[in-house]
């Protein structure tokens, strides 16, 4: 693959990277820990104004394995899958609105911190620990995976590729904090949105345009192995659907969602940095339009390379669909935008392990580090941030193999069944606990653990059976618990969890007024506040939007 790009592309490539560096170093005020704060190096000063905090939650969760992820979607006609990228949008509104006050009226550095603070340490511990092994689990070792893919399309060994990309964003993470990555994150966004874009446009023009890709999709569905045309423009598929039922999407996904998007520290650390309400608000709103880009610039891409494909124009694996879109990077994009598309990509993988290692390091520090030593000085903190980074890379690369089992329905599917497995107790204690003072400590750490355990034993179980380790029956009980949709699945354990946070606190002691003043709803502080501003108004535009985008690609659509 190395012989389809130019001196120029490769040029281009190192341009780019060392602009990047250059800003990261910029940003950080040279890279020294010794002239640093913690809120410098963890929450960027916690004076970063909108357009800042939106590219940064955008270019922080569109990484290579988003990208990769969704493209090879479109390639295998799951279109389903573009709804967790349209259903982000609307919960990036719930963030805006119901959880970003919360955060920065208690002012907390950390998710974990806030569950401290409404509940107890104990349910901070959890939370904790469990963020971190969901970062090894669906995040880093994720992200580096999705890299090596990139890698690999350039003709590097997987293994290779995977420690070039670890070894270069743990020095460019170290370097600069978080003000490095947001302010990186930011020229990320612009270069991920040009390069998808010509990505598109070339495909498309290489195709011949959209009618001859639905011909060309149209006619390759004669064959009885291919899928029909509809599947590659329609979000919504029958109760029945193994894989992306319409009930599973529109109710449990946002499960996923409100756990990821409100109350993960990777994404939340974002808002937190905000100079104000306003700014961390309008940044939420402003990542929630981006999101909506996904579908045509990522997606699409997939359902071009499906078509050149059966046209004989590209040569990929459908077995690894996950490659389509580099390949049509590298086979008819012109030079120069072929280097700044692969440019993009590369730091789009940076920009999101960057986040996750920085996340991460936050968390070891300020839930653990500092925790156990009170008075450590600001440097000794943020040092201790820097050299947690590398235990996190080696862990990560130690569950690469175990990920590569999981893997059948391509990277994004992976990535949305694991977060099903260990979203539902976290989003079930934030959410509840904000609306109703009465649930309590003992209430939330037993619907924490509760949850943990059956979706640890759905994830293992699951594992093992498609391991060929575990050998199960379709009609056992077992067999039934497996085959039940993960979405589903994330349904249901919700609702348990919610049952349980609710009946435990009913039978034990409320916590104090006192206590709950700043983390929950207070009716005198809502009333006669709400007035027609432009965030209402842009929050009314967004839901908008999405529903047409649901309309749009929807049996009633005109998409196909």
């Amino acid at each position: 693959m190395l012989s389809n790009f130019s001196a120029f592309d490769v040029s281009i490539i190192i341009v780019y990277f060392g602009i990047i560096l250059w800003i990261a170093k910029w940003a950080s005020g040279g890279g020294k820990s010794e002239s640093k704060s913690s809120v410098d190096y963890f929450l960027a000063g916690k004076d970063q104004g909108w357009l800042v905090i939106g590219a940064s939650l955008f270019a922080s969760n569109i990484g290579s394995e988003i990208i990769l992820g969704v493209s090879g979607a479109g390639a295998r006609a799951n279109m389903p899958m573009a709804n967790f990228e349209i259903i982000a949008s609307l919960i990036l509104i719930l963030l805006g609105w119901v959880f970003v006050p919360f955060y920065l009226r208690t002012g907390v550095y950390t998710m974990p911190e806030f569950l401290e603070k409404r509940y107890s340490k104990a349910c901070r511990k959890y939370l904790s620990v469990v963020s971190l092994l969901a970062y090894v689990i669906t995040k880093i070792s994720l992200i580096i995976f999705a890299g090596a893919l990139v890698f690999e399309t350039l003709g590097v060994p997987f293994w290779t590729g995977a420690i070039v990309t670890v070894v270069a964003t743990g020095f460019y993470t170290v370097l600069g904090g978080l003000r490095a990555v947001i302010y990186t994150d930011m020229v990320q966004a612009v270069i991920l949105l040009l390069g998808t874009i010509a990505v598109t446009w070339f495909g498309l023009y290489q195709l011949g345009g959209w009618g001859e890709m639905i011909n060309t999709i149209a006619a390759a569905a004669e064959q009885p192995e291919n899928p029909p045309v509809e599947q590659f423009f329609n979000l919504w598929r029958p109760q029945s659907d193994t894989e992306y039922p319409w009930t599973g999407m529109l109710f449990g996904a946002p499960i996923l969602g409100i756990w990821y998007w409100c109350t993960d520290q990777y994404i939340v650390q974002r808002v937190l940095s905000a100079k104000d309400i306003r700014n961390a608000r309008r940044g939420a709103l402003f990542a929630g339009f981006l999101k909506l880009l996904p579908v045509f610039i990522f997606f699409i891409p997939g359902v071009i390379a499906y078509a050149l494909l059966q046209k004989g124009l590209i040569s990929f694996s459908m077995d690894n669909a996950d490659q389509a879109l580099p390949t049509l990077i590298t086979s008819f994009l012109p030079t120069g935008i072929k280097g700044l598309a692969i440019a993009g990509l590369l730091a789009a993988l940076m920009s999101s392990l960057s986040s996750a290692f920085n996340s991460s390091s936050t968390l070891l520090t300020i839930d653990f580090y500092q925790q156990h030593k009170p008075n450590a000085s600001e440097k000794d903190l943020v040092r201790f941030g820097q050299i947690a980074t590398i235990i996190l890379v080696i862990i990560s690369l130690g569950w690469i193999p175990f990920m590569r089992a999981l893997m059948g329905g391509g990277i994004f599917h992976y990535l949305q069944s694991v977060q099903a497995y260990i979203s539902p107790p976290i989003a079930a204690v934030f959410l509840f606990g904000l609306y109703f003072k009465w649930i309590n400590a003992r209430g939330a750490i037993v619907t924490l653990w509760a949850g943990f355990a059956i979706g640890v034993f759905r994830l293992v179980a699951e594992f093992l059976s498609n391991e060929g380790s575990l050998a199960v029956q379709e009609n056992s009980l077992l067999g039934q618990f497996l085959g039940i949709n993960f979405l589903h699945f994330a349904l249901f354990l919700f609702i348990f969890c919610a049952a349980v946070l609710m009946i435990v606190s009913k039978l034990s002691q409320p916590q104090s007024a006192e206590r709950l003043q700043l983390v929950t709803f207070q009716k005198s502080a809502i009333k006669g506040k709400f007035h027609f501003s432009t965030d209402v108004i842009l929050s009314i535009v967004l839901i908008i939007f999405v529903l047409l985008l649901w309309w749009l690609f929807s049996p009633l659509g005109i998409a196909h």
